[in-house]
């Protein structure tokens, strides 16, 4: 096992962590596209299909042949004959001959001959069956080619695409209503402590309402996994070893809140390594908030003991958690794209050397740049979280950060 807070980087610690993880091999299931947001794709959505399967007009007004309206103007406009009208999600029955115009709505299908489309606010009905076109159009103008937006064989989404609502629209359009997608990693749930009560109870002295798990399956579902709540386990070796025997049987990843630091009736890190080789792997990691933070590997399956204290846990959850979540999704030990902005910060703030600290910070709209106001509190505060917009990262060989120094914030 290993020694208790002999402190590792966040680098080392990962070396040590992926070491000992044989990722599984990544799978599909069919899921409805309906309900498929979000989800990673496990292979090529590849189309049968053109989008659009027949060219059509992109404005109201008149499909004709471009050459017939070359060099036409207000003054001298081009003069053709209304050959019929094509009708909505029906066949465009009338062909264009030279000369003449068919009448079309936005969507409609091109008729045969016809090349352009020219915009009813560019012509003039001179009588029941001849319009003055006013404006020249070059070939294609006004008009979507069969196939311009999809063509048949075409990948439409890759396989590790994550499913946007736009990625939705364009399976849809292929005619496709379900889509093979990475299984969500199971993650299982639990809080320890004896002063840990079900949210739904009322505290009695001394007693706190369970924050963490909750927090925690949210990090969870944000990040693709799927969260399995079991419960508020006792500080005790045989509760806590019966739980987590339980959820690694029943699920891919095991977190457990609360009981990493160094006390007696903490024994998280005791039955980590008792269920199995090679137990825990790191006990404690060189970043503020969240030095007392367990990984471990029982049996191929990945443990964490995450700190007690809300905004600990929930920065630890995002620095190992989620991308070991990611790297189950197919995706590589890879953290989410998240947007960054660029900002001054508030105030300045000290950082011990050797650790890395990640500052809360919220953001005030001013002049240039926005400013970066840290969000003082201990970690066991949940609003420090709430009231930030997202983090500034101080790095282990920097003491600190000056009032004004431009940053970079990872926004939540």
């Amino acid at each position: 096992m290993a020694e208790l807070f002999k402190l590792m980087s966040v680098e080392q610690a990962w070396e040590v962590f992926k070491k000992n993880i044989s990722l599984p091999e990544v799978k599909a299931e069919e899921v409805s596209l309906l309900i498929s947001l979000g989800r990673i794709l496990a292979k090529d959505i590849v189309s049968g299909v053109n989008v659009p399967d027949f060219s059509r007009s992109t404005m109201d007004g008149y499909a004709v042949r471009a050459r017939d309206t070359f060099g036409a103007t207000e003054a001298m406009p081009a003069m053709l004959e209304v050959a019929g009208e094509v009708f909505m999600g029906q066949n465009a029955a009338d062909p264009v001959s030279s000369g003449q115009a068919v009448k079309i709505s936005t969507g409609g299908m091109l008729p045969g001959g016809a090349d352009a489309v020219v915009m009813v606010e560019y012509t003039e009905q001179l009588d029941g069956k001849t319009i003055l076109v006013l404006k020249p159009v070059a070939p294609g103008e006004n008009v979507v080619e069969r196939g311009e937006d999809i063509r048949e064989g075409q990948i439409v989404v890759k396989a590790g695409s994550a499913v946007r609502p736009q990625e939705m629209g364009a399976i849809a359009g292929v005619g496709i209503t379900s889509c093979p997608v990475v299984p969500r990693p199971l993650v299982g749930i639990m809080s320890t402590g004896d002063e840990i009560i079900d949210p739904r109870q009322t505290p009695g002295p001394g007693q706190i309402r369970d924050i963490n798990s909750i927090a925690v399956a949210g990090v969870v579902e944000e990040a693709g996994g799927q969260a399995v709540q079991y419960g508020i386990v006792p500080d005790e070796f045989s509760h806590l070893e019966q739980s987590l025997k339980k959820a690694l049987r029943e699920t891919d990843i095991v977190v457990v809140s609360g009981g990493s630091s160094v006390g007696t009736r903490d024994v998280t890190s005791a039955v980590f390594s008792a269920l199995g080789e090679p137990g825990v792997l790191v006990h404690g990691v060189s970043v503020k908030p969240g030095k007392p933070t367990i990984l471990g590997v029982v049996d191929n399956k990945p443990v964490f003991g995450l700190p007690g204290h809300p905004a600990s846990a929930m920065v630890l959850a995002d620095i190992f958690l989620v991308p070991l979540i990611r790297a189950y999704l197919g995706l590589g030990f890879s953290s989410p794209g998240r947007r960054t902005v660029r900002a001054a910060m508030g105030r300045s703030m000290a950082s011990a050397s050797g650790r890395v600290d990640y500052i809360r910070v919220a953001l005030r709209a001013t002049g240039e740049l926005p400013v970066a106001e840290p969000v003082l509190g201990k970690s066991g505060l949940i609003t420090t979280m709430v009231k930030a917009d997202g983090m500034v990262i101080i790095p282990m060989a920097k003491e600190g950060l000056e009032a004004g120094e431009e940053v970079d914030v990872v926004l939540f």
